[in-house]
């Protein structure tokens, strides 16, 4: 979270480092596709898996959202049964550099999804704020965008969401 306005005492109100998107309208947004969201086997984490869902719904996707400690193989049969429009896996407990070489290799060797577009993000590393080799490897190995935890992350993670539709998603790779 943000830092604190004004002293350390009642009265103070955090604010968001990143800015949020814009309150909903009164006109529903239209739908563009199903986005999954998801962390990875080892990762007990879900209040980014909340966060992410309640940002990509605000973008206009239908967001099915598998929660925490998800199996490869229940990560793989959901993709498969749901054909989504886009992969989303976040990490929070800093291993998600390992755990994502890992699974973006399964992806990409399954018939069925090795075209589906897939973004990480989070902690990706137990230090934070990965290297731009384990970065470049993660791209390497497959995924279409990494975003680690520095503040900019969540900036350009909205950027390419909010101009991704249900077509250019296909295009990512």
């Amino acid at each position: 979270m943000g830092r604190a306005a004004g002293g350390a005492g009642a009265g103070t109100v955090a604010r968001p480092a990143v800015p949020l998107p814009a309150q909903r309208s009164a006109e529903p947004v239209p739908r563009r596709g199903t986005v999954v969201v998801s962390s990875m086997a080892s990762d007990a984490h879900t209040w980014n898996l909340v966060f992410l869902q309640l940002l990509i719904e605000e973008l206009g996707f239908e967001v099915v959202n598998l929660g925490a400690t998800v199996p490869d193989e229940m990560l793989l049969a959901e993709c498969r049964e749901r054909g989504p429009v886009l992969l989303v896996l976040s990490s929070v407990n800093g291993h998600g550099y390992h755990e994502g070489l890992r699974v973006i290799r399964r992806l990409r060797a399954d018939a069925d999804l090795a075209g589906l577009p897939v973004l990480i993000g989070g902690k990706l590393g137990i230090t934070g704020g990965e290297s731009a080799e384990h970065i470049a490897e993660l791209l390497d190995a497959g995924f279409d965008a990494v975003f680690d935890d520095r503040p900019e992350g969540i900036a350009a993670f909205t950027g390419l969401l909010g101009r991704l539709s249900e077509r250019q998603a296909h295009e990512l790779r």
